[in-house]
């Protein structure tokens, strides 16, 4: 098997509105290896959400190529889309997008549950991964009792409890404090190198957007290479 997860070429997004087109990624070209930690840099609106947004199928690209372990994801049905994202796919946002009537173990165990694994065993491996993100005193406490920090680690686990190949991760620093936000980061590095997988992380931040292995930078809809 090759060493490459990732393959785009060509990659184009257009948007219009009123009339107006906006170009928003312009021909991008970019591969990453399995078990990669590449971070993009770039200011708001340079196309960083949306080239994560296409990798993960949740959004469609204007022209262009995307390969996942050689497969042209632009060619899946929408079940095929939905089991991509549920078991292949980690997506880690900056806001959490808990479910607030559901308790910590139930928020992790969700897609678990959606992959039909049987509720007990979704159980158990939600609170293996409590102590993972050192929360096993919160496991009862719904959204609304938790801090913005245990919120997010909440949703980290949530992302990555199905054990993905690729984690994408949107400004997840983003809505904590600095202190909080490096200690999110910690969590999953610690998590993604325990599952070998790629690590694609999109920020603004210059001392998060140094820790990548590999640094890319997007200006007005094209990467770059530090």
């Amino acid at each position: 098997m090759s060493d490459q997860i990732l393959n785009v070429s060509g990659l184009t997004k257009v948007f219009q509105k009123d009339g107006v087109v906006v170009d928003v990624l312009r021909g991008i070209d970019f591969a990453a290896d399995r078990g990669e930690f590449i971070t993009i840099m770039g200011p708001s609106g340079a196309g960083k959400s949306t080239f994560l947004h296409i990798l993960g199928t949740l959004d469609k690209p204007t022209a262009g190529t995307v390969l996942f372990s050689g497969r042209d994801i632009r060619g899946f049905t929408e079940d095929e889309e939905s089991r991509f994202r549920n078991e292949q796919v980690g997506f880690i946002f900056q806001f959490y997008h808990l479910l607030q009537d559901f308790n910590v173990v139930e928020n992790i165990m969700m897609p678990l549950l959606i992959r039909r694994v049987k509720p007990a065993e979704a159980s158990a491996r939600a609170e293996a991964f409590l102590e993972t993100i050192e929360l096993t005193h919160r496991r009862s406490h719904k959204p609304g009792e938790l801090s913005g920090g245990e919120q997010q680690r909440v949703a980290v686990a949530r992302a990555l409890i199905n054990e993905p190949e690729l984690i994408l991760a949107d400004e997840p620093t983003g809505n904590l404090d600095r202190k909080t936000g490096r200690e999110v980061l910690t969590q999953i590095l610690k998590i993604r190198q325990r599952l070998s997988a790629t690590l694609i992380l999109v920020t603004h931040d210059p001392e998060i957007g140094a820790v990548g292995e590999r640094k890319l930078t997007m200006v007005d809809g094209e990467l770059f290479t530090e």
